[in-house]
C-alpha cells in the first residue's frame, strides 16, 4: 500500500474509531519550535511547570524524542457544546469550571483509541508507532498546524475551521514515511478578542502566554497560595479559565459534540460554591472521579473556591469560611483568611485573627493575616 492510501486508510480509520480532525507532517515540519520554546523558558513564562523545561530540545524537536521517528499523525476530537461557556461567571453562587473539563478525563478515552489506531498503522504500514496524548514532552498544538488540523491563534491555542477552539488533541509517532503535509494557516487577521478578554493580561504579545498569570494555571497548575494581585480577576473560576477560547469568532463554525464517553456530566452542572467549600478528601474524590478537576488534589480545589467565596462578597459564607479556617491543610487555611477578610466587618476579622493566628504556625497563614489586616 503507497502512502496516499495508507493515510486515506487511516483517515476513514480514525473517524471510525470516534476522532473528528487528522492530519498528518514530516517529524521535521516546525523548525522554528525548538528557539521559540527556548525563548519562553529564558522568559520564565512556564511558572511552576518545571518540566517544561526538562530536556526542551526533545519537546521542541520529535527526532530527539525518538530518533527513529519520520512522520507524526496529529488527531481531534471535539468537546464544543450549543451552551453559553462564560454565562456563568456572572452567577458568584456558582462554580464556574472550564468546558473542557466538566466531562470523562479525555486522556482516557482518546489513548484507548490512539492505541486502536496505532495498531491499523503497524499492521497495514508495517511501521513502529508510539502513542501520546499529553503524557510525554510533545507540543501537540504546534505538531497540528503542522499537520494542518488548524493553527495556533494568538491566545496560543489551536483553532480549526470546523470545530473553533474546541478539540482535544492525540499524536502518533510513525517510523512510516508519509512526508506530504499541508500546515494550517493563521487565519487569526486583525481581531485581538482572545487578548482583550483576558481578565489577567496574561498575554505579553499576540501568541505568546505568560502562563504565570493565566487563570488556568493559577488555579490547575500552581501549588501554592495564589498571588494576591490575581485573586479578585479570578472571579468565580475555581478550575480553568475559557475566556480567551469562547469569544473566538471562529467558533460560529463549532459543532456540538456527539461523543457520548466525553458528554457532559450532570452532577458538574450548576455546582453552588456553598457545597463546594464543605468537601473533604474523600467527597472530592467522590464527586470528581473519572473527570480532570480530580488531578488538583482537595486542597488546591478548595484554595480557589474560597478565592470564589471571597469574590462574591457574600455575608452568607461566613460560617463555612470560619470552619475552613481550622483546616488541616495550610493552604486551605490561607485562602480562608483572604476569603473571610473580603466579607467580615473590621472587629469580626480581628476577632478571628485573635481565636486563629495565636496557633498558626505556618509561616504563610499568619503572612495572610498580617497582610489582610494591613490591607484592611
Amino acid at each position: 500500500m503507497n502512502a496516499a492510501a495508507l493515510e486515506e486508510n487511516l483517515r476513514k480509520r480514525a473517524i471510525a474509531l470516534g476522532f473528528d480532525a487528522f492530519g498528518v507532517a514530516p517529524a521535521n515540519a516546525s523548525p522554528l519550535t525548538v528557539q521559540r520554546l527556548s525563548d519562553w523558558l529564558e522568559a520564565g513564562f512556564h511558572g511552576d511547570m518545571i518540566w517544561m523545561a526538562d530536556a526542551p530540545e526533545r519537546r521542541g524537536d520529535p527526532s530527539q524524542l525518538w530518533p527513529e521517528v519520520r512522520s507524526v499523525i496529529m488527531l481531534g476530537v471535539n468537546y464544543g457544546t450549543e451552551s453559553d461557556v462564560l454565562a456563568r461567571i456572572d452567577r458568584p453562587e456558582q462554580a464556574t469550571i472550564a468546558l473542557y473539563a466538566q466531562r470523562r478525563d479525555y486522556h482516557e478515552v482518546i489513548k484507548g483509541r490512539l492505541k486502536e489506531l496505532a495498531g491499523f498503522l503497524a499492521a497495514r504500514g508495517g511501521a513502529d508507532v508510539k502513542v501520546f496524548v499529553d503524557t510525554a514532552p510533545v507540543l501537540e498544538k504546534t505538531l497540528a498546524q503542522a499537520a494542518g488540523i488548524g493553527w495556533q491563534g494568538k491566545n496560543t491555542m489551536l483553532v480549526a475551521r470546523e470545530y473553533g477552539t474546541w478539540l482535544f488533541l492525540g499524536a502518533l509517532y510513525t517510523t512510516y514515511d508519509f512526508q506530504q503535509a499541508f500546515p494550517g494557516a493563521d487565519r487569526c487577521g486583525s481581531c485581538s478578542r482572545c487578548l482583550d478578554i483576558c481578565p489577567t493580561d496574561a498575554f505579553p504579545q499576540p501568541y505568546v502566554l505568560d502562563a504565570r498569570k493565566c487563570i488556568s494555571y493559577l488555579t490547575i497548575e500552581h501549588k501554592g497560595p495564589i498571588p494576591l494581585g490575581f485573586r479578585e480577576k479570578i472571579g468565580n473560576r475555581v478550575f480553568g479559565c475559557d475566556d480567551c477560547l469562547a469569544v473566538c469568532p471562529w467558533n460560529k463554525f463549532a459543532r456540538q459534540s456527539q461523543d457520548t464517553r466525553l458528554a457532559m456530566q450532570d452532577r458538574l452542572d450548576d455546582l453552588p460554591l456553598a457545597e463546594l467549600v464543605e468537601l473533604d478528601d474523600a467527597g472530592f474524590r467522590k464527586l470528581f472521579a473519572g473527570t480532570p478537576v480530580k488531578r488538583t488534589g482537595r486542597d488546591r480545589f478548595i484554595r480557589n473556591v474560597l478565592i470564589a467565596i471571597g469574590n462574591s462578597h457574600s455575608l452568607a459564607y461566613r460560617p463555612a469560611i470560619q470552619r475552613r479556617l481550622a483546616d488541616a491543610s495550610s493552604l486551605v487555611r490561607g485562602a480562608a483568611v483572604w476569603a473571610l477578610a473580603q466579607i467580615a466587618s473590621g472587629p469580626e476579622f480581628k476577632a478571628a485573627r485573635a481565636q486563629h493566628a495565636s496557633s498558626e504556625t505556618d509561616a504563610d497563614v499568619l503572612a495572610e493575616w498580617t497582610q489582610c489586616e494591613v490591607d484592611r
